[in-house]
């Protein structure tokens, strides 16, 4: 078992624009096939660049906040309550396109 406390975790960078913070609440290792468990916070404009993962597919929940998706050149709105998975090897990029904070929860795993 592990418990985490979002108000505890120290933010990090997010890996493909290291001004986005992120918090880790679960990592590699604490679940079988689980990359991460993890909350971004995306300021207004900020935008996650386009990228791919060949062994990984992605879960993302809005929290709060606006933006938009582009997988694979076509783009999706971000609004509260939209979760969206990106299956392995789509290209997927991230924008706030609010005048707020965009949060997203997300999740990644593993695939054979």
């Amino acid at each position: 078992m592990k418990i985490t406390d979002l108000n505890q975790i120290p933010e990090q960078e997010v890996s493909h624009n290291p001004a986005i913070k992120k918090k880790v609440m679960l990592s590699l290792g604490d679940l079988p096939h689980l990359t991460n468990f993890s909350q971004a916070c995306f300021s207004p404009g900020q935008v996650a660049g386009g990228h791919s993962h060949a062994d990984m597919c992605e879960v993302f929940f809005v929290e709060s906040g606006l933006g938009n998706i582009a997988i694979n050149g076509t783009n999706y709105e971000l609004k509260p309550g939209v979760c969206i998975a990106v299956e392995p090897g789509e290209v997927h990029e991230v924008t706030n396109t609010g005048n707020t904070d965009l949060i997203l929860t997300y999740f990644g795993l593993r695939t054979p």
